[in-house]
C-alpha cells in the first residue's frame, strides 16, 4: 500500500497518525531527503525513515506528537552512539513529523431547542456532529440534519455506544439532573477534550453533590465545564449556541479562561 492511501484510509476512518518525512539528509545516511514513514496511534508503521534507533526515536516522538497535534522537527546527528548518537552512519537528518488528526466530533446530549442550535453551529464550524437523546422522536435527521450520526438512547448508554477520543466535544444540553447524573461517570471516565453541561450554577451543584454522593472523584468532576459557554449574556437558543462553541473554540486553542 501506498503511504498515500495509508493517510486516506486513515482520514476515512477518522483516526490518528503522524507522517514523519527526511527534509534534509547530509552525508551518509539509511535514507534520503523525501523518504515517508507514516506511524499509527499503536506504534505500527507504513514505509520507513531509516530502520534501527534512527527510526525507532522518530517513532517514540511521533507517538508523543500526537497528543498535542503540533507540527514538530527532528535532528539527529549519526555519529557517536556513546554521545547518544542514533547511530554510526556519519551523517546528518533532519525530519519533519506532521501529526494527521480526525476532524473535531462534537456530541450534543439533549435534542432540544438549544441542541438543534448547537448542531447547526457546530456543522458550519466543520465539527462532525454526533446527537443522542433518550426520546427517539427527538433524535431524528428531519429534526437535525446537521449531524452525521444518531443515537437514540438513554445517557448512560451513549460511551458504550460511541467511540470517544480526544478529540471528541460532549456538551449537555439535556433537560434535567435526573439524566445528568447516571451518565456523567461513564464520560468521566473517557478521553473527551471537553464536557459541557448547561444550566445554573445552582443545577450544577446539585448535580456535583450528586456526583460525589456516587462516589465520583472530585478530580473526574473538575473537568466538567458547567455552566458552560463564555459569558455573553445569551438568551435565545442560537445565543447560547455560540457561546457554547465560542469556548470549545478557546479551549481547542489553548487559551482557558
Amino acid at each position: 500500500m501506498s503511504i498515500w492511501r495509508a493517510i486516506a484510509e486513515l482520514e476515512d476512518k477518522h483516526e490518528v497518525g503522524v507522517l514523519c518525512t527526511i527534509i534534509h539528509s547530509q552525508g551518509s545516511t539509511p535514507r534520503h531527503t523525501g523518504s515517508k514513514m507514516l506511524v499509527y496511534a499503536d506504534g505500527s508503521i507504513t514505509g520507513s525513515v531509516g530502520g534501527g534507533e534512527l527510526e525507532s526515536r522518530t517513532i517514540a516522538a511521533a507517538l508523543e506528537s500526537m497528543n498535542d497535534g503540533k507540527p514538530t522537527r527532528l535532528e539527529y546527528s549519526m555519529s557517536d552512539p556513546d554521545q547518544g548518537d542514533p547511530g554510526v552512519c556519519g551523517g546528518q537528518v533532519e525530519i519533519y513529523m506532521e501529526p494527521i488528526v480526525p476532524k473535531p466530533t462534537l456530541v450534543i446530549v439533549g435534542a432540544g431547542h438549544i441542541g438543534r442550535a448547537v448542531a447547526y453551529l457546530a456543522h458550519w464550524l466543520d465539527f462532525k456532529v454526533v446527537v443522542s437523546d433518550d426520546r427517539p422522536e427527538f433524535c431524528d435527521p428531519e429534526l437535525i440534519p446537521e449531524a452525521a450520526e444518531f443515537f437514540p438512547v438513554p445517557f448512560e448508554q451513549l460511551s458504550d455506544q460511541l467511540k470517544i477520543s480526544p478529540w471528541t466535544h460532549i456538551v449537555l444540553t439535556t433537560r434535567s439532573v435526573d439524566i445528568d447524573v447516571p451518565g456523567l461517570p461513564k464520560i468521566l471516565d473517557s478521553p473527551a477534550a471537553y464536557i459541557g453541561v448547561i444550566g445554573s450554577k445552582r443545577r450544577w451543584e446539585t448535580t456535583r453533590n450528586q456526583l460525589e454522593e456516587a462516589g465520583v472523584s472530585a478530580d473526574k468532576i473538575n473537568r466538567v465545564q458547567s455552566p458552560m459557554g463564555i459569558e455573553i449574556h445569551a438568551e435565545t437558543p442560537e445565543e447560547i449556541a455560540v457561546s457554547i462553541l465560542a469556548e470549545i473554540i478557546q479551549i481547542r486553542r489553548g487559551f482557558e479562561s
